[in-house]
């Protein structure tokens, strides 16, 4: 198990940019896949971003495809989501997500440790 703890949320403007930060308690964080989820009022929480530990592949929801970029620094046992051309769709609490499965289909349930969460907000 890994501690996360997220940081870099805010208010911007639609059409803004932001970048998410996870940091990540430990030594085995290069051996642990990672996530980033969003959960809005009212909604279930859902699917961001991926990275696979063993090859650095990633996989995106449709929704910020081309938009969003997710990446890791296993030297500072970090995280971050860059997000770009943002939409009030996108206004969120995001969350920091490590696990141990990564398969075809990205699941909440494949990630065992979670931050808190991080508050995003997209004004229009």
């Amino acid at each position: 198990q890994v501690q996360l703890v997220e940081s870099g949320g805010g208010l911007v403007q639609a059409g803004g940019s932001l970048r998410l930060s996870c940091a990540a308690s430990g030594r085995t964080f290069s051996n642990y896949h990672m996530g980033w989820f969003r959960q809005a009022p009212g909604k279930e929480r859902e699917f961001v971003a991926r990275i696979n530990y063993i090859d650095s592949s990633t996989d995106y929801a449709d929704s910020v495809k081309g938009r969003f970029a997710i990446s890791r620094d296993n030297a500072k046992n970090m995280l971050y989501l860059q997000m770009n051309s943002l939409k009030p769709e996108d206004t969120a609490v995001y969350y920091c997500a490590a696990g141990r499965t990564y398969l075809y289909t990205p699941r909440d349930s494949d990630f065992g440790s979670w931050g808190q969460g991080t508050q995003v907000t997209v004004s229009s």
